[in-house]
């Protein structure tokens, strides 16, 4: 044999009783990190702790159909053509009835303003007034600073919104977003 053939040889030796060399220990390690892995998916089962979550209220959609269905009657009452849009806290639509004869603008209209009251936790004809010391905060997508949202509340905070649009005025709107807030409670 020529010296560049046992120099190839001895390399591919050399190679291969360290792979096997390095297989031994690989193979030794294997059951400490399969333990370390165990341990580590029986602490997983337990689970993340309680503290980590947090508990939020919603309507249900009954309630939310309820209350929307008291605004409609209350504003159908005055011989008013409105549309009722109730959202839960994250500003998404729960329910929304369009009253008989009501505008075509009112159906957009009345789901923003159910957005404008829950995102702010006030009703809209009082974040009217905010509007001139911020005047940037009609720019906020979703949103509409006209009478007739109203924040509904549990325990303080903001759970949902109810906003009615189609009424000759803002206060008119507001009066029967509050009779379908004030219908929850029974």
């Amino acid at each position: 044999m020529n010296t560049r053939t046992r120099v190839l040889t001895g390399t591919a030796l050399a190679v291969a009783l360290g792979a096997g060399a390095f297989g031994a220990v690989s193979a030794s390690a294997t059951p400490a990190s399969t333990t370390a892995q165990a341990a580590a998916v029986a602490a997983k089962k337990d689970g993340p702790s309680d503290k980590d979550f947090t508990t939020t209220t919603h309507l249900t959609v009954d309630a939310a159909t309820r209350a929307a269905q008291a605004a409609l009657k209350a504003a159908a009452a005055e011989n008013q053509k409105v549309t009722v849009a109730v959202v839960d806290r994250n500003g998404n639509t729960i329910v929304t009835l369009r009253g008989d004869g009501a505008g075509p603008q009112s159906y957009e209209s009345a789901q923003r303003k159910a957005f404008t009251a829950v995102s702010w936790n006030a009703p809209t004809s009082v974040l009217v007034g905010r509007l001139a010391q911020a005047p940037n905060l009609k720019d906020i997508p979703g949103t509409l600073f006209l009478g007739g949202g109203t924040p509904v509340q549990a325990n303080g905070a903001p759970v949902a919104g109810i906003g009615v649009a189609g009424a000759p005025s803002g206060d008119l709107d507001e009066k029967f977003a509050k009779a379908g807030v004030d219908a929850l409670g029974k």
